[in-house]
């Protein structure tokens, strides 16, 4: 799926303009973004769409050189869940 990206955002939306999936962040640093939010209308749930946001999110950082701190609570099951494959891209909370 293609997302289009806004400010600190990633998102989708339909023809209509309704908002379908979203993941937005914000800077922290110099080197790092929090991962914020996420979201997925039930109309796209299971389809793996939300991994997808995460995914672009990670690869645009990659490009920047920066570290995701996964602060909503899906980001942070996703990155223990599948943890292999986003150990060069999670930083660690500074809490």
């Amino acid at each position: 799926m293609e997302f289009e990206k806004e400010g600190y955002r990633f998102y989708k939306n339909d023809e209509s303009g309704k908002l379908l999936a979203e993941v937005t962040y914000e800077p922290n640093g110099e080197d790092k973004v929090s991962l914020t939010h996420t979201f997925v209308d039930a109309s796209l749930r299971g389809q793996g769409v939300a991994e997808q946001l995460v995914d672009r999110l990670a690869a645009e950082m990659k490009e920047e050189g920066k570290k995701i701190v996964p602060v909503c609570s899906y980001a942070v099951a996703l990155f223990k869940r599948k943890s292999d494959k986003y150990k060069d891209i999670i930083a660690k909370c500074s809490k």
